[in-house]
């Protein structure tokens, strides 16, 4: 099978990259290196897919309409993964533009390659965001998502209407994946995860918003990774299903197991050896005080639900930045 992944060189895109070149698939992998964060990340991420020979690299921007286009027509993609993003919730508060180009236009990009060159999948990112500050827990695929509380939101609901409307239009099997916080080895520096075990290591302290009584539904990044792969093989019919007759699905892929932030810190803690320095804030512009996924959908459609307790997990990532810092210091980087 052959597949371009966007978002290649981000934390979800490498890893679902790794398990398809693993399942002998064949992976052209997208991405713009842009310089949100730390571009020793993306490159380190990008090493670990380079050596397999059935891997492509494409640098290119998903604003590139000329370009996308001739990469589709070219390459003639049987199934596409859609990962690239501008990401990060208080960042579209500074930056508005980066997410329309990244996120609608590149989205609209995508699309229309996808209708002109018969690809028989999409599955694309959308966000647990979009659920905005539904009070309905947990939050189900049925729930009504009409007032985001950040353009990051935003963004990602109107991928989802514009998926609909190809769907419907075009007979393109589409599926959106609202991911609940994903976390793990390779993850972004932007993220509670990073930006916790670095100031616990280097005894700085923390910024815990809300006071620490916001709750997460933390998703391992294994997990997320088995429910992209099995759901890629799930094309969904044009019957009706989720209240439209379009080939269209949606599906929460999330823990179901919700966890207060104070929690989330002694996890870290743990996994550190250290205890952190806290300073209790405010709840910050566009963040939600809760998120929990009803991943019964899912469930039902894959057959699998994620497992990795917070515990283990953070252990994991732990291990794993401390390598990663040691090798950017033996670098110079």
């Amino acid at each position: 099978m052959k597949y371009l992944v966007t978002g290649s060189a981000g934390f979800i895109g490498m890893h679902v990259c790794e398990r398809l070149l693993n399942a002998g698939h064949e992976v052209v992998g997208l991405d713009s290196l842009n310089a949100y964060y730390l571009p020793a990340l993306k490159q380190h991420r990008l090493e670990k897919l380079l050596p397999h020979e059935s891997f492509r690299f494409v640098k290119m921007d998903l604003s590139d309409r000329d370009g996308m286009a001739t990469l589709f027509k070219e390459e003639q993609f049987q199934r596409v993964i859609h990962l690239a993003a501008q990401a990060g919730v208080r960042y579209s508060l500074e930056a508005p533009f980066e997410y329309v180009d990244s996120n609608l236009v590149g989205m609209i990009t995508i699309l229309e390659g996808c209708r002109h060159n018969k690809v028989e999948h999409l599955v694309y990112a959308s966000s647990s965001s979009v659920y905005g500050m539904n009070t309905k827990i947990p939050f189900s695929e049925s729930d009504t998502v009409d007032h985001p509380v950040s353009l990051y939101a935003a963004t990602k609901k109107s991928n989802e209407l514009m998926a609909h409307s190809y769907s419907h239009l075009y007979d393109i099997p589409t599926t959106g994946l609202r991911f609940f916080t994903v976390y793990g080895p390779g993850g972004r520096p932007d993220m509670a995860p990073w930006l916790f075990t670095e100031a616990i290591l280097n005894d700085k302290p923390i910024k815990v918003f809300n006071h620490g009584k916001m709750m997460r539904d933390f998703t391992y990044i294994d997990d997320i990774v088995e429910g992209v792969v099995r759901i890629q093989d799930v094309l969904p019919q044009a019957q009706q299903s989720q209240g439209t007759t379009a080939p269209y699905s949606i599906y929460n892929i999330g823990n179901n197991q919700p966890i207060q932030l104070s929690e989330f810190i002694e996890a870290i803690e743990t996994a550190c050896g250290k205890s952190a320095k806290k300073i209790y804030m405010d709840m910050q512009p566009g963040d939600v005080p809760k998120t929990y996924a009803d991943t019964a959908q899912l469930e039902a459609a894959v057959g699998y639900k994620p497992a990795t307790t917070i515990q283990e997990g953070m252990v994991k990532f732990v291990e794993w930045y401390k390598i990663f810092q040691a090798k950017l210091k033996e670098s110079g980087k």
